[in-house]
This record gives structure tokens, sequence and C-alpha cells, in this order.
């Protein structure tokens, strides 16, 4: 590198980040720390997306992709089963279907392995990636830090997961495991249905989702960069690469731009020349608020595949996949199924009211995101996280900061290429 482009690549730069959910607060702080001067636009408030609406925690285990060897078989069954949490609005199958078939092209070993690891950069230091981005401010105390623990019916259910452990195993994570009525000593929430608990340490979660991204976005402001409320309408590439991003407020001038609108990045996408294979899965939670139990540790129940997770706003069981679009439509079905599977495992937990929620998780068909330079246009992507935005926000924030700063990374990136679907 010559002196000149050193002196380039270190200067300060106009960077616009599109989208204020938990990639886009990151990405701008990170940003920001680095000497860039930072404006984060969203056409919302910030963090009332999927950031508002996830399962709260900091999943640092979640290393495991949907598309394991074997699904392709059971997914008609699931589909069939009303007591499984996948649901499909037949409508929207015939537009599904390209899509479907890429996803499911993945769920073999091999590539259940190349996904694992890609996750594991992203998601393996959760926990100290949010302290990090929060160390000293004011959004410090929505991190809490906890357990992660793994409900089962009984030893049979969990080895049933064998190949899941496995993955976990090969990525640092090994359980301990708390059989019989130690269960319910430990978590006193848990009914009889619940004989085994799979303890997993050092992890954590979010007290309220939607407040902290709030607050990483004063943050942002605090550093001296800008949030603009406004719909992105269209990149100026006039010159071969980004100058300018027009919205319905007006023209904003940049170096470079961060796209981290989730699902809703796809149609921006286009404009740069990528159709990316990109769905949105349906996610669904019910907050139980003022319960008259919580658990101690955020949970996931196994039988039910959903995740209960104490925030200050109650006890939040968050879960279901659902296939359908992303008409903002409620599925009763599902949300029927989630209380089932809730009454089943807290038998004795009430509640003074209930509160639904529908969003939309960005599913790539190789369910790894985006994270990267769209070719040579300064335009970088930051979205595409499927089950993982909270737990892999911050550490996808810094991998962003580094590369518009042309820091040399120790992560490899090419997981993540958002060229891959050129």
């Amino acid at each position: 590198m010559t002196k000149q482009s050193r002196n380039n690549s270190d200067r300060p730069k106009e960077v616009i980040v599109v989208g204020a959910g938990i990639v886009g607060a990151a990405s701008a702080i990170w940003l920001r720390r680095a000497g860039h001067n930072v404006t984060l636009i969203d056409k919302g408030e910030p963090g009332m997306g999927t950031s508002f609406g996830n399962a709260a925690i900091l999943a640092c285990c979640s290393v495991v992709p949907v598309t394991m060897p074997g699904l392709a078989m059971k997914a008609p069954r699931y589909l069939a089963d009303p007591n499984f949490p996948l649901f499909m609005r037949w409508s929207y199958l015939p537009k599904l279907v390209p899509w479907m078939m890429r996803y499911m092209s993945n769920a073999n070993d091999k590539d259940t392995r190349r996904i694992s690891a890609g996750l594991t950069t992203i998601v393996g230091d959760s926990l100290e990636q949010h302290q990090a981005l929060t160390a000293g401010t004011d959004a410090a105390k929505w991190v809490q830090e906890s357990e992660y623990n793994f409900a089962y019916a009984n030893r049979a259910a969990f080895d049933a997961d064998a190949y899941v452990w496995a993955l976990r195993r090969e990525a640092g994570f090994v359980p301990e495991l708390i059989e019989g009525p130690a269960v319910q000593e430990k978590e006193p929430i848990l009914g009889p249905s619940v004989n085994l608990l799979a303890v997993n340490k050092n992890h954590g979660f979010i007290l309220n989702p939607g407040n902290y991204v709030k607050d990483l976005v004063k943050l942002l402001e605090e550093l001296g960069g800008k949030f603009i409320q406004a719909e992105v309408k269209d990149f100026d590439l006039s010159g071969g690469r980004i100058s300018a991003i027009d919205t319905d407020q007006g023209r904003f001038h940049c170096d470079q731009a961060v796209l981290a609108t989730g699902v809703w990045s796809k149609p921006l996408m286009k404009k740069l020349g990528i159709n990316v294979p990109l769905e949105a899965e349906r996610g669904y939670h019910v907050v139980y608020r003022n319960p008259n139990q919580r658990p101690n540790n955020p949970m996931m129940l196994a039988s039910g595949k959903f995740v209960a997770t104490p925030t200050d706003e109650g006890l939040r069981c968050a879960g279901i996949v659902e296939f359908g679009g992303l008409t903002d439509t409620m599925s009763q079905s599902a949300l029927k199924l989630m209380r089932k599977k809730v009454n089943e495992v807290f038998p004795a937990m009430t509640a003074e009211s209930e509160e639904e929620w529908l969003g939309f998780r960005p599913a790539p068909s190789d369910s790894l995101p985006l994270i990267g330079e769209v070719g040579n246009s300064g335009v970088f992507a930051a979205f595409g996280h499927h089950h993982i935005g909270l737990t892999g926000g911050p550490k996808t924030g810094r991998m962003i900061a580094d590369l518009i700063s042309a820091k040399r990374s120790n992560n490899d990136m090419s997981p993540y290429e958002p060229n891959r679907f050129a």
C-alpha cells in the first residue's frame, strides 16, 4: 500500500448507515468511534422493527442453522403437525418455492458445518461484544449476564438433539446437565413435563431490546453522530461508486453507505444489481405482563421451540416459524400453539395481561448474514442475520467499521461475502 493510499484510507469518511436496528446502531457507533462522520437513517423510530420483538437473548451458543441434515424429509411432516411450531401461508408457497429449494439444498452435514463455523464467529463472543459496545454508557444497564438453559422432557429428548450439541461442543459450548427434581429446584417456574436442563454459562440477555437500541442511538448522537428519520428511495451510483442517498427528506451525500435494514434490504440490493435469495421468516412473541412467576435465567423450551426471557416488561415468550411474506396479519393458529406450549411448561404461571407481536426475520437461503462491500460500489451490506440479529449485531458493527476503516480483520470474512449472490 502506498503512502498516498494509506492516507486516503485513514481519513475520516462521510458514512450513511441505513437502518436503526441493533446492527445499524452498532455499526454507526463503531464507525463514529473510528473517527468517521456518521449519519444514521431510518424511516421509523430506532429499535422498533425486528430489533424490538426478538427473544431478547444473547445466544452465544446458537451456532447451528435450521437446515440440519434430514430437514427436507422432515419438513412436510412438521407442516402437517398442528403441534409443531412451523406454519405456512399456503397462498404464498408459489413465491417461496425458488428460495425454499436453495434453502433446503444446505440441509446436509457438509453445509451445516460450514454455516455453523460462520455463525460461531458472529455470535460466539456476543456477551463480550455487547459489553464492549456499551461500556461506560447509559445503554450498559440493559445488558444482563446470565445462563442460557435448554429445557427437555427427559434424557431421551436431549439425546435426540445429539447432532446439535456435538456442533455446539465443537464451538466450545459444553452444557452442564441437571435432571429430576433438581430441575424444579433450579427453575421453580417449570412444571413436571420438564425433567432435564442443559445449562450454558456465560450468556446474557437484554432487559428491553427496544429501549436498548434507542439508548444506543442516543449514544451515537452523544458521540457526534446524527440520526435522521427518513425513507431511503435510491442510491446515486452515477460515478460507479456511491456518492449520495436519496430519501423522502432530500439527498444526503456520502463516501460510503451501510445497508442494515434486515429483510427490507432486498429491494435496495436489487438497485445494486444483486437479487439476494432472502425471505421473511415471520416470528411471534407474547409478553406476559406482571407474571406471578419468572424464570431465573432465559431458557429454550425444546418441546415448543420457543425462548422464555425475563424482561423488564414481563415474561417474553418468542418463537414460531411461519412463512408467508410481509403481510402484517397475525396467524391465530401460531399464537394459539405458543400459548398452549407456554401453559404446558409453566402450568402455574399467570399474568395480568398479554401482548402479542409479529415481526420479520431476514432469512438468507444459506442462513449466513451478508457483511461486506457490494462489489466496488462503496455500499456495505450488514443484514440477513436470520435468528441471530440481536446476538450478532455488535460483532457485525465492528466488522463493518473495520472494513470501512481499512483495518485488517482477524476474522475470515469470506462466509459473509455479499457478492456470493451476484
